[in-house]
């Protein structure tokens, strides 16, 4: 699992940005060429490939270029690693609201 904060700083700052969440969302559904994944933003291909490197860098995307065609796909134990992360967070707030319940309640009888 992916414990890196500097890591998980990448990943998170890469999908902050809206439309690098709808290219995620899009290779989510299976692998896409870069003008696939252009088609429904309004931008230039040169801008999607600059978000598509921001995506890579992290590690949540990989391409590959066949010719004069980039293939892009989710790279799957990257998102595993950002939910892994999350859900520890989850999992101790939980257990403190649920420790908070506990004394409220006793309080209450």
């Amino acid at each position: 699992m992916l414990h890196d904060p500097a890591q998980l700083d990448l990943m998170f700052q890469a999908l902050a940005d809206p439309a690098r969440r709808s290219m995620v969302e899009r290779l989510s559904r299976g692998p896409a060429s870069v003008s696939q994944l252009a088609e429904p933003l309004a931008m230039s291909l040169s801008a999607v490939v600059q978000h598509l490197n921001v995506l890579e860098a992290s590690g949540l995307v990989r391409s590959e270029k066949l010719g004069r065609v980039r293939t892009c796909q989710i790279a799957p134990q990257a998102l595993r690693s950002a939910e892994h992360w999350i859900n520890e967070r989850r999992l101790t707030w939980e257990r403190r609201l649920d420790r908070l319940g506990d004394f409220l309640a006793d309080r209450m009888t």
